[in-house]
């Protein structure tokens, strides 16, 4: 009597719990902690009174800016591994590959701000890079808490069509024309005598990093 062995593979996916868990855990707190900050900024999508009320510069750097924009970075890398993985350029249940996804996200949007407060500094609009990057965060973050449940969802149902990650996609875009839409339109003053560098400044900074990277994973054969 012959005895076949079957290879058993055993995928964890306790990582991708423990930092949904952390994810949902700063949401808690926030809400928690910063009960009315948090009560203004869900309601972000219908109403700019979390901007005109939390549009000083120091709070770029506050707890709940940053801690927001971490969830969105959660959210943003877990969809992007969902997709790759779909294209078997990355093992979904790879803790490594994911990282290496989220750090590389991290670093891009991190490098491209620091690249715009130089030229900032060099022009002195300082202070309007400052109100314009927070309002920009916090559109983002909103839309990474919105996210967050999705990408759950699909890291953890295996039979998610293709077709519906390239609608989050295109969903994605246009939420992020309504952002762009929305600075404009706080900013319409400022940005009205410059509207042309402005447009610039979009192709440069917000538009030429996400192609040259998308060229890149093109021909890295990944």
């Amino acid at each position: 009597m012959e005895i076949e062995f079957l290879e058993r593979n055993i995928h964890s996916t306790d990582w991708a719990t423990l930092i949904f868990v952390l994810a949902l855990g700063v949401i808690a707190y926030n809400r928690w902690v910063f009960s009315t900050q948090f009560a203004d900024f869900s309601k972000l999508i219908y109403s700019n009174k979390y901007i005109k009320l939390y549009r000083e510069e120091s709070n770029l750097k506050s707890w709940f800016t940053i801690s927001m924009a971490f969830v969105q970075f959660v959210s943003l890398s877990f969809l992007i591994h969902i997709f790759l993985s779909k294209f078997s350029s990355t093992e979904l249940y790879n803790f490594r590959q994911y990282l290496q996804i989220l750090n590389l996200l991290t670093f891009l949007i991190l490098a491209k701000y620091l690249v715009e407060k130089i030229v900032a500094i060099c022009f002195r609009l300082e202070d309007f890079l400052d109100q314009y990057s927070l309002v920009k965060v916090n559109y983002r973050s909103y839309l990474g808490l919105l996210l967050l449940p999705l990408a759950m969802v699909f890291f953890y149902n295996k039979t998610i069509d293709l077709l519906v990650l390239y609608i989050i996609g295109i969903a994605l875009i246009l939420a992020n024309i309504f952002i762009y839409t929305m600075v404009i339109k706080i900013y319409q003053k400022q940005i009205g005598s410059y509207f042309y560098y402005f447009i610039l400044y979009l192709c440069t900074f917000e538009i030429a990093p996400y192609y040259i990277l998308y060229k890149w994973y093109l021909n890295s054969g990944i």
